[in-house]
């Protein structure tokens, strides 16, 4: 059995090799004016550039790589909010994989229609994530498929992870990184593959008070169920499942939790848009949000913030506008 706490970095780096041709490797931008009071070196890492508009495709990726024959061949299942949906659609198209991805009836329109548009087929199923999810496992298993997990999956993790290996060669001198977190894979992944290779470096895991899942979890040693409440991070809300890798990785590699609230994260959403010039969706928001929240304690050092996305549902694109 894959040991989850060891061999990171030579897990994230085989991933890389895997999938290199497959995603982008997105640039790091200095952004000096972005952070209000915060005194230091920002870098910020423009995931939102992505091929699909999202790190999501980098997990997708690698898990679709490590397929058998066989599996290739009977297709594979998800079931996502979009995000997740839209990258195991575009890395199975790329490898001539059928896909299905289960979405609740609460997905927008236009996020159907880029999953369709990348290749797989779309499933309705239930009103929120956690139906969809049991729709989605109960078919892969009824059809011999292989689910893939938008967290869940080891191969998912060392492929988000990829993300972190690109970063340390952009910023060799790196003190700290900010990650949004939803289920746990990204920051996971980059948390496990840093500790190796830069174990100085601060992982600040970043969550909307509004959907603490995983935070929450963390806190209190176990998967429990937790209230949430609307977000503009939508792709960081919704629960963890029960023995998900996640909690025990993130439980290990994050060194810091910070908590901000939805006013925050619009602010950076919109000092993003005006300052930066990048259009991000909630959980990008997120990560900045923290910093600014977060500034004094990070004076001097030098910091990358994770855009991890750009893909705005209606809703949200309606309220950044407002």
């Amino acid at each position: 059995m894959t040991s989850i706490t060891t061999g990171w970095k030579a897990r994230v780096t085989a991933a890389h090799r895997r999938i290199r041709d497959a995603v982008e490797r997105t640039p790091v931008a200095l952004a000096p004016d972005l952070a209000p009071g915060f005194v230091g070196t920002l870098h910020v890492k423009l995931e939102h550039l992505q091929r699909t508009g999202s790190f999501k495709l980098r997990g997708a990726a690698n898990r679709i790589a490590l397929l058998t024959p066989d599996e290739a061949r009977a297709g594979v299942t998800t079931s996502s909010m979009g995000n997740h949906g839209l990258g195991v659609a575009f890395a199975a198209r790329a490898a001539g994989v059928p896909a299905e991805v289960y979405v609740s009836d609460r997905v927008p329109e236009e996020r159907l229609e880029a999953i369709r548009a990348a290749g797989a087929a779309v499933r309705v199923a239930g009103s929120d994530p956690v139906e969809a999810e049991l729709a989605a496992r109960a078919a892969a298993r009824a059809d011999g498929k292989v689910y893939i997990s938008p967290y869940n999956d080891l191969n998912v993790v060392a492929g988000q992870g990829t993300l972190a290996l690109e970063l340390a060669d952009q910023v060799p001198d790196l003190d700290a990184v900010f990650v949004a977190v939803g289920g746990g894979g990204l920051v996971g992944g980059v948390g496990a593959y840093l500790s190796e290779r830069m174990p100085h470096v601060e992982v600040v895991g970043c969550w909307p008070a509004n959907a603490p899942a995983l935070h929450e979890c963390m806190r209190r040693g176990r998967i429990v169920d937790v209230e949430e409440r609307p977000t503009l991070s939508e792709s960081t809300a919704g629960g963890i499942e029960p023995g998900s890798v996640t909690l025990d990785l993130a439980r290990r590699v994050v060194d810091r939790s910070v908590l901000v609230s939805e006013e925050e994260i619009l602010s950076a959403m919109r000092r993003l848009r005006d300052v930066g010039g990048w259009t991000v969706e909630g959980a990008a928001g997120v990560a900045l949000a923290a910093l600014i929240q977060q500034a004094e304690s990070f004076a001097g050092r030098t910091v990358a913030v994770v855009l991890c996305g750009g893909n705005l549902s209606p809703g949200v694109r309606a309220r950044l506008a407002g």
